[in-house]
């Protein structure tokens, strides 16, 4: 366990965990505002979950993380820091299923994350970003304090983003 609020679990993703990575990254919302992973089997979600969260776990001790509804232990988002090589800092990425957006999740899950960030890995900074039309998620890094910097190609994809940036308190 990463972190816990009153609703929810974080805890690092597994090869269990392939089935929900799955539905999760081809969600249309996902597919929209993330971008085609390609991932369309099960052994395609475990590579994902080997290349993309558990390598960063060992290499960084952080990483993308599972985000479970408390009550009923069901995966309901992936929510985590991820260290890019065109920024200086991590940034928090979030991404909860159709079913539970909406509801507080994301915000409850990414503010509890934020604070671990600042106390336990010790981050000066951290970074937030998404597409310019992503509105809702242009009103939750507002709203977790994040302060506008700059529109960039985080990712070096030809896609201009809106960062975000917050500094230890």
């Amino acid at each position: 366990m990463i972190v816990q609020t009153e609703r929810t679990i974080l805890r690092e993703a597994t090869h269990d965990d392939a089935p929900f990575i799955l539905k999760l990254l081809n969600e249309p919302g996902w597919l929209r505002f993330i971008g085609d992973r390609n991932i369309h089997d099960l052994q395609a979600a475990r590579d994902y979950i080997d290349l993309r969260f558990r390598e960063n776990y060992d290499k960084l001790g952080f990483g993308m993380c599972v985000a479970l509804e408390k009550q009923s232990q069901s995966p309901i988002g992936l929510i985590g820091f991820v260290k890019r090589d065109t920024l200086d800092a991590p940034d928090i990425g979030y991404a909860v299923t159709e079913a539970h957006q909406g509801k507080g999740y994301a915000y409850e899950v990414s503010s509890a994350l934020i604070n671990h960030g600042w106390h336990h890995y010790g981050f000066d900074k951290i970074y937030g970003y998404c597409l310019p039309d992503n509105i809702a998620s242009v009103r939750m890094l507002e709203k977790l304090g994040l302060t506008y910097l700059r529109d960039q190609d985080v990712n070096q994809s030809g896609e201009m983003c809106r960062l975000y940036v917050a500094t230890r308190p």
